[in-house]
Order: structure tokens, then sequence, then C-alpha cells
């Protein structure tokens, strides 16, 4: 344990989003997602998503650079559809001054999140509990 940090935050989770660089992503998914698609993958079993959202925005900066920093997997027949589980991420990101997740097609986010710096599988159970988050800049003092 240290002091300040969210206790969620696993070494290995700590290790990944220190080594990420600007524009870096990395994935937060629900325990249904084929996690094998990415370079490499954190275990957070027994953690919801939001409960992990709120664990890595604790020390992940937003990238500003990029109109969408923060996209979330679309609903299979309804893309404009806000699963629970989605608003319930979308009011994290705004309390931390992100702003609300886009959604984009499914395949589509398995193809973003295989080139993500990592994939952290939750065990989130409602569907549609992933995000993929991109990593901005710590300006000088």
């Amino acid at each position: 344990m240290l002091l300040g940090l969210d206790p969620h935050l696993s070494p290995d989770l700590l290790h990944a989003l220190a080594a990420m660089g600007h524009g870096d992503r990395i994935v937060l998914v629900d325990a249904n997602y084929p996690a094998t698609r990415g370079r490499r993958t954190i275990a957070m079993p027994g953690i919801d998503v939001v409960t992990a959202l709120k664990a890595v925005l604790s020390v992940l900066p937003c990238d500003t650079f990029v109109p969408d920093p923060a996209a979330i997997m679309q609903v299979v027949g309804d893309p404009l559809a806000v699963p629970p589980v989605v608003a319930e991420m979308n009011a994290v990101l705004a309390a931390r001054g992100w702003p609300d997740a886009v959604g984009i097609e499914r395949h589509a986010f398995y193809t973003a999140a295989e080139g993500a710096y990592a994939i952290v599988q939750t065990g989130e159970r409602r569907f549609y509990g992933n995000i993929l988050l991109t990593k901005g800049v710590i300006p000088p003092e």
C-alpha cells in the first residue's frame, strides 16, 4: 500500500499507467470481454468497471489533444442506447473533467483495444461495461 493512492491500483496496473506515454490507450473491460485480444492483460476480477475507472482516473491525465479521449462500445443493434453502466462511467468521467465517452461500433472497439497498451479485465457483469481511455500529459508547474 502507498499513501494517497486508490487501493484498487495494483502494482501491475500502476506500472502500466506510469509506463504509458502521451496518446497511449488503456482499456477497462467487463468480465465477458475477450481480453486475449490485447498485448497485455491486467486482471481485476473482484472489481466492477466503475470502481476500476475511478481508480485509474485518480492518476491518469486526459488527452486534450484528441477530440474523443474516451470511447465505449456501442450497443449492438441500438448504437444510440446508453446502458446504465455507460451512464455511470460518463458520470465518473465528468467528475474528473473528461468529456463523455463516444460510442464506437463493437468490432471497431475490439480493433482499437488490440492496439492499446493494456487491457484491464474487471469483474463487471453488466453488458457493455467497456471503456477505452487515451492518456494525456501533465504540464509543467
